[in-house]
């Protein structure tokens, strides 16, 4: 288990491997891992996390880099297991600071990442690795093992290293009936089991779901059905990187004679990518321009979207509002290809409400299996520990429910308790001779990116939003004479967002200007904060107790 409290970890010895998880460990995203030894630092993945409705106003969430920054001459590499943007969303960010760092990654990773490098106009050394591959980064050997999610190219990463072997799964799952025929290669895990597994650290996402992950092919057929029953236009939500899906879709719509048009930009980016590198099969003709989807009548169309998160900007939120150029009426189809990233559910149900109202059918996860995971249940959880047989376990990739899960399924095959290593965000865990330990604790918070600017969003910013947003804002302007002890003008209450006229505030006003008249008579010593803070208590307490709110408020003291 990690320590309960923050201590400082030990310096690194020699020979010893250190991991860092930067993130991923009690979320779900953020996904980066940090691997030291000798001296040298090797990172696995580097992705970002979506902000939930607490966090007001922010774009994304980075790792926390500040653990490395002063030692990125020391990074030999970020290796990248798949393309997903929790597991990539970030590298741009990172290689701001030092943009020779290499990356490593399978062909279709690289493209993606490559394409997001290129917007932050950073041209960066990438090196394309595939299954079965093994490359020298420093101190770390890395071998590659093919492993399937629901994007194409995921790749696990095995590190062999002076003081031990670690397998990385990245994300996964094992369909036996893959859409683009690539299993997970469970003939080289067991090789790599075989040979010894020091620590095994495990995709979590879905260990707390019994049996195994449905196949994607059982996806088809229900899309099939939804479009032979649709009157008007069908509009699918995925995510942007989802290319099986979208080959399912492209797939049903020529069976249906209708035409296909990509919505939001990361959509048509990340496909053209997929069709340019031949992992997604464009039928001829399929495909038509968003801007000449008016010309065609309603049932030939399909529109191909993001936001089945449920994100503000996103394309399916802004039609939910009626703020897009696709108007969704009456007869409508929206299907909703995706799974429920745990903190969304909020968002997602608040898109599906505005849909429903202005008539759209919307097929979503609870009415129809229009989406499979892309990650491991126990089932095949279990099936990877047997035949790693590891020494050691560090569930990674998941809410703190889906690590414990993980854990307990490392223990049924046979892994000792003690060797189950239930960390979160900055745990410092050594490895050396076989065993890994949790030694200490680091900072590993949140850094937000809020419009341009990166990390200059603090928890407080985020808290004083939530208020604003929730409870209002009252100002209140004082003009006093502290030689007289008299209120010269004022007290003036403006009001956002606490009650519709500002005459509710008429009572309270002679309360304020007697509470100022007596502090400064009391003594005329007390500094401005001291009277600000006099009407802060006065007024709060009544808006507290005549209004039940609790709104952000900014007193203003004039002296004269």
């Amino acid at each position: 288990m990690a320590p309960e409290t923050l201590q400082t970890p030990p310096k690194l010895k020699n020979g010893t491997l250190r991991i860092v998880p930067l993130g991923g460990l009690g979320e779900v995203g953020r996904n980066m891992a940090i691997f030291e030894i000798d001296g040298k630092i090797l990172i696995v993945d580097c992705g970002v996390l979506f902000p939930e409705e607490e966090q007001p106003g922010v774009d994304l969430i980075l790792p926390d880099f500040s653990y490395i920054e002063d030692r990125l001459d020391d990074v030999v590499g970020v290796v990248l297991t798949h393309g997903h943007e929790d597991h990539i969303g970030a590298v741009p960010y990172l290689l701001r600071k030092k943009p020779d760092i290499p990356v490593i990654g399978s062909k279709l990773t690289l493209a993606l990442v490559e394409a997001k490098l290129a917007e932050h106009r950073i041209n960066a050394y990438t090196l394309t690795v595939a299954e079965g591959e093994v490359e020298r980064f420093g101190p770390f050997e890395c071998e590659f093992v093919a492993v399937n999610h629901s994007i194409p190219d995921a790749l696990a990463v095995f590190i062999r290293t002076e003081a031990g072997t670690v397998l990385h799964t990245g994300d996964f799952k094992m369909d036996q009936l893959p859409l683009d025929g690539r299993i997970t290669d469970l003939r080289h895990f067991a090789r790599l089991g075989e040979e010894g597994v020091d620590l095994y650290m495990s995709d979590s996402t879905n260990a707390h779901i019994p049996g195994f992950t449905t196949p994607e092919k059982e996806i088809g057929p229900v899309i099939e059905q939804v479009f032979g029953r649709a009157q008007r236009r069908i509009i699918v939500a995925s995510f942007a990187s989802h290319i099986h899906r979208v080959q399912q879709v492209l797939d049903a719509a020529v069976a249906h004679d209708r035409k296909v048009a990509f919505v939001g930009r990361s959509m048509v980016r990340n496909m053209s990518i997929a069709a340019k590198l031949g992992y997604l099969n464009v039928p001829e003709n399929i495909l038509v321009d968003i801007k000449k989807v008016d010309q065609l009548p309603d049932h030939k169309v399909v529109l191909m979207s993001t936001g089945s998160q449920g994100e503000p900007m996103a394309a399916l939120s802004r039609m939910a509002n009626g703020d897009h150029q696709v108007q969704v009426g009456e007869g409508d189809t929206i299907i909703l290809a995706s799974s429920l990233i745990p903190g969304n559910e909020n968002s997602v149900y608040r898109v599906i409400n505005g849909l429903m109202k202005l008539g759209a059918d919307v097929i979503h996860k609870d009415n129809a299996k229009v989406h499979v995971s892309g990650h491991a249940s126990a089932g095949e959880l279990l099936y990877s520990y047997n035949i790693l047989k590891p020494k050691n376990a560090m569930p990674v990739h998941g809410e703190t429910r889906h690590l414990i899960a993980n854990g307990k399924l490392a223990e049924q095959t046979g892994v000792p308790a003690q060797n189950v290593l239930l960390c979160e965000d900055g745990s410092v865990v050594d490895l050396r001779a076989g065993t890994a330990r949790v030694v200490g604790q680091i900072e590993a918070g949140y850094v937000y990116v809020d419009g341009s600017s990166i990390g200059e969003i603090t928890d407080t910013d985020l808290k004083d939003r939530r208020v604003l947003g929730e409870e209002g804002f009252i100002s209140v302007v004082t003009v006093v004479n502290r030689q007289t002890g008299k209120i010269v003008a004022g007290p003036d209450i403006h009001a956002r967002g606490v009650a519709e006229e500002d005459e509710v505030f008429k009572g309270i006003k002679p309360k304020i200007a007697q509470a100022l008249t007596e502090a400064i008579q009391e003594n005329k010593e007390h500094t401005t904060h001291q009277l600000q803070q006099v009407v802060r208590r006065t007024i709060g307490a009544w808006v507290s107790r005549k209004l039940r709110r609790k709104p952000m408020i900014v007193p203003v003291i004039v002296e004269t």
